[in-house]
């Protein structure tokens, strides 16, 4: 079955199209096609195992098995039961439906995924007598429906949950920044760009945007630290294949981890800070990347060039604008002043905010942080 050419879907948030593509690319896809909010690729069943084990950009790694109108429950029922299902679970798995419908006559996913599940199940039972269970959290296989214009594209998920859960976050603070987008960030500001550059963060919360740049410059498989993924319950999972490909990462990190250069993330709460420093463990970075409380004003460069990046607060009401503008001006002048031979990238979804930081952007990159529009701004301090 390895040998055999499939299609895949990555799915990413908007904006990352780009990025997503380039790193699919580097781990040997072939006939990419980005389309809005993700990119179909094809290779061997090994290409979409490395994407699930090396993707920092992408949500899910979908693997489609059929394409059929659906402008009905009926004729949804029907062409999700012409899959041949046993080749992808048996009666013991445990299976869970993702739905989603957009400009279709079915309009709720709620009810779409009970049709799907009905229609597997309902296979099983004729054949077999007896059926699967359901599991929404961990199941052996997750089913990914998406109904569009009344077509609707049955696949298998193999992320089986959201990559961008690496396993080293388990505390949370307010707001914090998904790993895929701070790793899209990092790649789109270029890092990492040379091996003596250093990494700033002066406003790193859970320590998300640390932890991303240290494994990319270690060139750390984001995969590595999970302990499930929705290919490891699918009948088509090939356990030696996903041995190797473990063994491989591991070994890469082993080689590149001594590499490392400086990487620095500030933030002016202790508790914010602890959870940080416990992340950084977690993520196996302990003596590595270097955590500590405090304040913006006295924020230093830590080395001749660097890449200063972060990710402020930009407020949602006219209220919090205004209350963030002193914020934002004493960005801009730390940049300017104390960080020459570095570049500088402030990440913002308030282009009012954008103003008050007194610097001309190189460039203006557009990100999607869930459904807010922002801009990765590009400075260039000489």
């Amino acid at each position: 079955m390895s040998s055999e050419v499939y299609q895949f879907f990555a799915t990413t948030a908007l904006g990352m199209e780009l990025p997503l593509v380039q790193e699919l690319e580097a781990i040997g896809a072939l006939s990419l096609r980005s389309v809005r909010a993700g990119v179909y690729f094809q290779g061997k069943l090994e290409i979409g195992l490395r994407a699930c084990l090396w993707s920092r950009i992408a949500n899910r790694i979908l693997l489609p098995l059929k394409t059929f109108r659906a402008e009905n429950p009926d004729q949804l029922y029907g062409g999700v039961r012409t899959i041949h299902w046993t080749d992808h679970l048996t009666t013991e798995d445990t299976l869970a439906v993702d739905f989603s419908t957009s400009q279709s006559q079915i309009t709720h996913s709620h009810f779409g995924a009970l049709k799907v599940k009905d229609a597997i199940v309902d296979q099983f039972r004729t054949l077999q007598g007896s059926r699967p269970s359901v599991d929404p959290g961990r199941p052996s296989v997750r089913i990914n429906v998406y109904l569009f214009q009344d077509e609707a594209t049955v696949s298998i998920d193999l992320s089986g949950e959201s990559l961008h859960r690496r396993g080293y976050r388990q505390e949370g603070v307010a707001a914090p920044l998904k790993e895929n987008l701070a790793a899209a960030l990092l790649k789109t500001a270029g890092w990492p760009k040379d091996p003596s550059w250093a990494f700033l963060d002066p406003m790193c919360g859970s320590g998300t945007l640390p932890i991303e740049a240290a494994w990319m410059a270690s060139n750390r498989a984001p995969g590595l630290t999970r302990d499930y993924f929705g290919f490891l319950g699918w009948q088509g999972h090939v356990p030696t294949l996903w041995k190797r490909l473990l063994e491989e990462a591991r070994d890469l990190e082993i080689r590149d981890r001594k590499k490392l250069p400086a990487i620095v993330g500030y933030d002016q709460d202790f508790r914010v800070v602890r959870v940080a420093l416990e992340n950084v463990e977690r993520a196996g970075l302990r003596g590595k990347v270097h955590i500590e409380k405090r304040e913006l004003s006295s924020c230093e460069r830590i080395a001749e060039a660097g890449l200063f990046l972060v990710n402020p607060p930009y407020g949602e009401r006219l209220g919090e604008v205004e209350t963030l503008k002193p914020l934002y001006k004493t960005m801009g002048d730390i940049l300017k002043q104390r960080f020459k031979g570095w570049e500088g990238f402030i990440f913002t979804g308030s282009s009012d905010l954008a103003k008050v930081v007194g610097l001309k952007a190189a460039r203006r990159h557009v990100l999607f942080n869930g459904p807010i529009e922002c801009r990765l701004l590009h400075y260039q301090l000489y």
